[in-house]
């Protein structure tokens, strides 16, 4: 991380008492900054209901790359209680999106669903790019992945005849 950071390890543990703590650190950045770029784009007063959902949909952190499933996975055998935290917070019923899907069912701009599952099936698939291995074997960006996932959830499989 020091590295990353262009910093020594020894100004790193001026700021944090342990690896656990700048682990913290990184995930409550992360997510704020998923937040941050959320409400961004559910202000934006040009983009419709549908615009605003697969935006947020497709919203990523800063540095993506560090919501990887190897990665995930040693945090989880060397970090647990940081590895709950994170799972947890990919797992969680995101607030944002849930409010902009039922804003979308009041105003009869997607199917009025069970907002639950709705929900459970947009966070799995979502985090199906953890697995950033798949989408590099396919030659796509997480980007486009994320798109692409919006789209099939929004839109469906079906052509739009």
């Amino acid at each position: 991380m020091a590295r990353r950071l262009g910093v020594s390890k020894k100004t790193l543990y001026k700021y944090f008492d342990s690896k656990a703590d700048m682990l913290n650190a990184v995930i409550d950045y992360t997510f704020a900054n998923m937040d941050e770029k959320a409400n961004t784009i559910i202000k934006n007063e040009e983009l419709s209901i549908i615009e605003k959902i697969k935006g947020v949909m497709a919203v990523l952190p800063d540095h993506y790359e560090f919501i990887d499933v190897n990665i995930l996975e040693q945090m989880k055998r060397y970090y647990p209680e940081q590895w709950i935290k994170m799972d947890t917070l990919l797992k969680s019923d995101w607030e944002l999106l849930r409010d902009l899907i039922e804003q979308a069912i009041e105003e009869n701009a997607v199917i009025n669903a069970n907002i639950s599952l709705v929900m459970k099936v947009v966070i799995d698939s979502l985090n199906t790019t953890l697995d950033q291995n798949f989408f590099f074997e396919h030659r796509m960006t997480v980007n486009e992945a994320l798109s692409e996932i919006a789209n099939i959830l929004i839109y469906g499989l079906a052509t739009r005849e």
